[in-house]
Parts: C-alpha cells; sequence; structure tokens
C-alpha cells in the first residue's frame, strides 16, 4: 500500500505522510479489534522509515503513549475527543514533534485557541497548520 501511495503523490507532485494507528481506541464495541498495539507497531513504523523514507503521522491517546512512540513517527495527532485533555496535549508537546490536533465537534472554531496555546506554552510550536489556519481564519472574521 506504501509503494503504491508513494507512487500516486509522487506523480502528482504531492508530500506525502503516511497516517497510522496503533491503537483505534475509539471503537463503539468493546469487541472490536484495535489494533497491534504500540510495541508491534513501533517495529512496522521503524521500518516503513527505513524502508520508504516517509513521515508517519500517528494517533495518541495517553501521555505514556507520546514519549513511547516519539522517535519511531514524525507527527503526533490528538483526536477530536481527547482534543481537549491537557495532559496528553503537555505531553505531546514535551516530545518536540510536530502536533496536529483534531478540532472536537464540540468546540466552535476560536475554542481551539487555547488547545493550541497549551502546546505553545508547553515549548512546542510545531503545530501541525490546519489548526494554525483554522485559528487565522476566526481572527480575520
Amino acid at each position: 500500500m506504501v509503494e503504491k501511495l508513494l507512487d500516486i503523490t509522487a506523480k502528482l507532485s504531492l508530500d506525502f505522510i503516511y497516517k497510522t494507528s496503533f491503537d483505534k481506541a475509539n471503537r463503539t464495541s468493546i469487541k472490536s479489534d484495535r489494533g497491534l498495539g504500540i510495541d508491534e507497531s513501533i517495529k512496522i513504523f521503524d521500518k516503513l522509515r527505513s524502508e520508504y523514507d516517509l513521515k508517519i503521522l500517528t494517533d495518541v491517546h495517553s501521555p505514556g503513549d507520546c514519549d513511547k512512540i516519539k522517535d519511531h513517527v514524525d507527527i503526533l495527532q490528538i483526536p477530536a475527543f481527547l482534543c481537549r485533555q491537557t495532559d496528553l496535549l503537555i505531553s505531546a508537546a514535551n516530545t518536540g514533534n510536530i502536533i496536529n490536533v483534531k478540532k472536537g465537534q464540540f468546540l466552535a472554531p476560536h475554542d481551539m485557541i487555547n488547545v493550541a496555546n497549551k502546546i505553545i506554552e508547553s515549548g512546542n510550536k510545531q503545530l501541525f497548520h490546519h489548526i494554525l489556519l483554522n485559528i487565522l481564519n476566526f481572527l480575520l472574521q
């Protein structure tokens, strides 16, 4: 799959970031498959990065995930349902990785300023661009 995606994005002259998950923690049923888990996924992430020289983005769900995964991916994504969790945002920020925060449907766009500030005030200004664009759009209205 990675080879095909790299081929397509190269033909279109697009940057490619491979989004994958080690744990699908927000499944509806407790019986649903959640993924390989962080330890098995780290092996796969390392192999993908070394073989294909690509950037990887993955969700993190708890502060402990952040430190464990930081050296094996390029971008940490905070799921929408966890976007206001201070401890998770600070832990993600402290990794130094780029952070992508998905906006929860329960938040107004201007509330993402507080989310961004939690990360920035923790010393990490590497927020994925769309959160900053949402903030700028709000401020320019």
